[in-house]
């Protein structure tokens, strides 16, 4: 019999049992669903809607089954749906009909609506927590490469010089701006559903105060009907996730670019690759290329869910069922993507000689040598066609810059002195870049300096905000 069956005079039939469970996958929030019901079940008891007695009673078979949830003894059965079922069905066998009070004042919409809420919270916290790893390794990298430059491109062309140290902190930028993303998405993560419901309240006198301190949710939803049909927060958080994902599939292409025998820039670790069954000369980044594939997957849970939700009425549909999985599954997504990410970062190696070849075999210091011009009187646009010229004629030539004799370089302009040489170095076309957020040396120490700073006050706002998420 279903603990909901009394208005029913026939069982359901068993292809729709199967097509309704959602066991198979939300018995991932269990220990949610427990925490959850020992904070409404010591919420009864203070309240006097339940006895005492039978309010300790319920705690003490809840954590029996949370002890064998964790050690993997439970035993999930699609017969009864969902987790709350599941769970609260082992409570009545286990302690007897007094285990029918846990559900006092509560319904299963305000009660998943809280699980989620729980179970979001503290992953998106532990995900904040894998970005800072991945910080915290391409400062690191950064740091140990601060005298390598590597040519800088737009439209993938060679653009002009930078350190690399520049170009990984750029990287650094974008996931600093993810983990505040998901700081701020916590905002509407942190707030307790529960008491709300089916939809409209509870006729008992309960306090949503006590269980929101007891959960240690900062808020509470101040609608009931907001509560139960709220998705907002796991879109939030699949919109956060998508773009920390974009950027880490930009960066995986760089790493497919610069570990290829074209570009010859990095030599990825042997952990990170793999082999071809066939070519065994063969050394492929496929971790670097599933992690860019993964990104479509993270978006397809996004757009999924949205479609879910642009045609529900208030309040609770069954069609919110499928806000969980792809929930899940970017969870887990993302947080291996950012610990396997890290590692790769951690471990590749960086050719020296290629990338110090590299930068002296194109014309990236071009706009260098139109601002020597500059600097000796000429317009800027006029700098810029004798320059366009130049490069033209050293193209014809099979030359590059640093190639031309003086006289060459007087041909094309009667400005052009013995230091020319010096002005268009690879180093000096680095260095000249002395503004905040250039890439001059000094500029990117004092980048390292900034991003140790935000990293160790990021790790200080992770260790605080974990404080609240052990479930005893």
């Amino acid at each position: 019999m279903k603990l909901w069956g009394g208005r029913f005079t026939k069982p359901t039939d068993k292809l729709v049992e199967e097509f309704t469970a959602s066991i198979g996958f939300d018995q991932k929030m269990a220990a949610d669903d427990i925490r959850g019901s020992l904070a409404h079940v010591k919420m009864l008891g203070a309240c006097g809607i339940i006895p005492q007695e039978d309010a300790d009673t319920i705690s003490e078979g809840l954590r029996g089954i949370l002890q064998d949830v964790r050690e993997g003894r439970f035993v999930f059965s699609v017969e009864n749906e969902d987790v709350h079922m599941n769970i609260e069905k082992s409570l009545i066998e286990r302690i007897g009909p007094v285990g029918g009070k846990l559900h006092t004042g509560r319904s299963r919409n305000d009660q998943v609506a809280t699980d989620i809420h729980l179970y979001l919270r503290r992953e998106t916290k532990q995900i904040i927590a894998l970005v800072t790893e991945l910080l915290q390794a391409l400062t690191d990298s950064a740091r140990e490469h601060q005298d390598v430059i590597i040519p800088g491109y737009t439209h993938l062309q060679r653009a002009q010089p930078v350190l690399l140290a520049h170009h990984l902190l750029a990287y650094f930028g974008m996931f600093a701006r993810d983990a505040e993303r998901l700081q701020d998405a916590l905002k509407r993560i942190d707030i307790l559903p529960l008491g709300a419901g089916a939809l409209a309240g509870t006729t008992f006198p309960i306090d949503r105060e006590l269980v929101a301190k007891e959960l240690g949710f900062a808020r509470m939803y101040d609608n009931s009907m907001d509560a139960v049909s709220d998705r907002d927060f796991v879109l939030e958080f699949l919109g956060a996730s998508s773009i920390l994902m974009m950027h880490l599939s930009r960066f995986c292409e760089e790493m497919v670019l610069w570990s290829s025998t074209e570009f010859g820039f990095v030599e990825l670790d042997d952990a990170y690759c793999t082999g071809s069954s066939i070519m065994p000369q063969k050394k492929n980044p496929d971790v670097a290329e599933l992690l860019r594939g993964k990104t479509g997957r993270v978006y397809g849970n996004l757009f999924g869910l949205l479609t879910v939700l642009k045609g529900l009425p208030l309040t609770y549909n069954k069609d919110l069922q499928e806000d969980k999985e792809g929930m899940f599954d970017t969870v887990e997504t993302v947080k291996g993507a950012l610990a396997l990410f890290a590692g790769m970062v951690r471990t590749m190696e960086v050719r020296r000689e290629r990338l110090a070849q590299a930068v002296k075999e194109d014309f990236s210091n071009a706009t260098d040598l139109a601002d020597y011009l500059v600097r000796k009187g000429m317009p800027f646009r006029q700098a810029h066609e004798v320059i366009g010229k130049l490069v033209l004629y050293c193209i014809t030539q099979g030359k590059f810059l640093a190639d031309l004799t003086l006289e060459e370089y007087q041909e094309h302009s009667p400005h052009f002195e013995q230091d020319v040489y010096a002005a268009i170095d690879v180093r000096t076309v680095v260095d000249a870049r002395d503004v905040f957020g250039g890439t001059g040396s000094k500029r990117v120490q004092a980048a390292i300096k900034r991003a140790d700073k935000a990293i160790s006050e990021l790790k200080d706002w992770v260790d605080e905000a974990m404080k609240v998420e052990p479930l005893d």
